[in-house]
């Protein structure tokens, strides 16, 4: 390790120490990725509190708390809605979308587009991972074959995209939250750490 290195490391303690944000937002991520792998949950009160907690302390603490406001709302929406559209596929579950919006609340516009960027990737991974693990690998690109052109030619043709999988063609459950706090945290920490 290096001194620039060590620097932001010693950085990143500081901020975890003295940001109780971005302390808060760890515990909360931690917390979900519990709970989504013990039930395929993610608890409202959770989602929401944390997001309400975003929302009051970045207000509160800003110079220019209305533009604060605005950012942290719109980073709450803009993790909402990109995430939205696969909910309403099937692909994804309510919670998980709640999650991400609780996740935009915290980092803002700027940075929630980033986040969501990196945890698709750990979904990706995930998603390859367990469909190796359960030697389903085949299933799981056939799958994804079919919504990609399921959803293509519906759009062609004009009418609502059909992209959900018939229970006995699933790979199985993965539980999302965990990969979006992943995602999340790793975009926190490289962003900190200089990598981002």
């Amino acid at each position: 390790m290096n001194a620039q290195e060590f620097h932001a490391l010693i950085e990143l303690l500081a901020m975890l120490l003295l940001d109780p944000r971005t302390a808060v937002l760890f515990a909360l991520l931690v917390i979900a990725s519990i709970s989504d792998y013990r039930t395929y949950r993610i608890p409202n009160w959770l989602t929401f509190g944390g997001a309400a907690f975003a929302l009051v302390y970045k207000t509160a603490v800003a110079a220019s708390p209305s533009s604060a406001l605005l950012m942290a709302f719109g980073g709450l929406l803009l993790g909402l809605f990109i995430l939205l559209p696969l909910y309403m596929l099937g692909a994804m579950g309510a919670g998980d979308v709640k999650l991400m919006a609780m996740v935009g609340a915290f980092l803002g516009v700027d940075e929630t587009f980033q986040a969501v960027l990196l945890a698709f990737l750990v979904g990706g991974i995930a998603a390859i991972g367990f469909a190796l693990f359960k030697g389903k690998l085949g299933r799981l690109l056939r799958n994804a074959k079919g919504a990609a052109y399921g959803m293509l030619a519906s759009s062609m043709a004009g009418i609502k995209p059909e992209a959900r999988i018939d229970a006995s063609q699933s790979v199985g459950k993965l539980p999302y939250g965990i990969c979006i706090s992943v995602g999340t945290m790793a975009y926190v920490l490289g962003r900190q750490l200089g990598f981002a």
